[in-house]
């Protein structure tokens, strides 16, 4: 098999996984847009694989209210988009055994770049999708802590759980249309990227080096997008996912099934 789409717009590119799986992209001969806030990493990225096989923009996913025009000009530069990858997100940590070391500015932060960003460019570029006559999809990076939380980052398992309910909803409701529109969740377990770095989070030394290789994550993940699974768990997030999540969404899929026959009688 190989992986079906022809130009993947990329958000968060500028480093860690997406640059990991855009530079995977760009080695299978896909085009691809890659976007992020740091233009020298854009720069570096388009240096090292070439213009004609890539683009940029610089775009912050925390400009929410530019979200609508930010998608009208890539799809305008790229009328032939087939996949989007909504991949930008941080991670805090946050005491709240401490109330007065929370910074609840940082908390908000967290949630609008990881889950509110991420539903906005779900509706922004939905129409597009939903008009091509070819197969298109939507793919999303959350997290073992989608499934279960982490204590010292009780924001971004949040973050990452309500994006990710979000996901399976959003997969039943495009299920008949318009559009033959697949929806992808990849779920990471800790991965060796910047999300750790001490910058971020200031109590951790060498955080980068927390988790599963970057490269073997991204070979494991490709290996999976390009068998066309819907839902990719990797390294530890497996163990995790398989221990409760499909007896979960089993349950999910009989609840929504029954509500919708109950819903018929009062919806207009």
């Amino acid at each position: 098999m190989s992986f079906p789409y022809k130009k993947v717009l990329v958000i968060g590119a500028t480093s860690g996984i997406g640059k990991a799986i855009a530079e995977r992209l760009v080695k299978n001969d896909i085009s691809i847009v890659i976007t992020g806030r740091r233009k020298e990493n854009l720069d570096d990225f388009v240096a090292m694989h070439g213009s004609d096989k890539v683009q940029t923009e610089v775009f912050d996913v925390l400009k929410l209210d530019d979200i609508p025009q930010f998608a009208s000009e890539i799809l305008s530069s790229n009328p032939d988009l087939d996949c989007i990858f909504v991949n930008a997100g941080i991670q805090r940590a946050f005491n709240f055994a401490d109330p007065a070391s929370v910074d609840v500015d940082i908390f908000d932060t967290e949630l609008l770049t990881n889950y509110t960003a991420a539903v906005r460019l779900t509706k922004a570029f939905l129409p597009h999708l939903q008009k091509q006559p070819i197969k298109t999809a939507l793919i999303y990076t959350t997290s073992q802590i989608a499934l279960v939380p982490m204590m010292r980052a009780p924001g971004y398992g949040a973050s990452k759980a309500a994006l990710h309910h979000f996901i399976l909803a959003l997969r039943t409701q495009l299920k008949d249309g318009p559009g033959d529109i697949k929806v992808v969740e990849v779920y990471p377990p800790a991965v060796q990227t910047e999300l750790h770095d001490t910058k971020h989070q200031p109590d951790l030394k060498n955080g980068h080096l927390i988790g599963m290789p970057l490269e073997e994550f991204a070979d494991e993940t490709w290996g999976s997008l390009v068998k066309g699974e819907e839902q990719i768990a990797v390294g530890s997030a497996r163990e995790i996912f398989d221990a409760f999540e499909p007896k979960r969404q089993f349950v999910y899929g009989n609840l929504t099934a029954g509500l919708t026959e109950l819903l018929k009688q009062f919806l207009r």
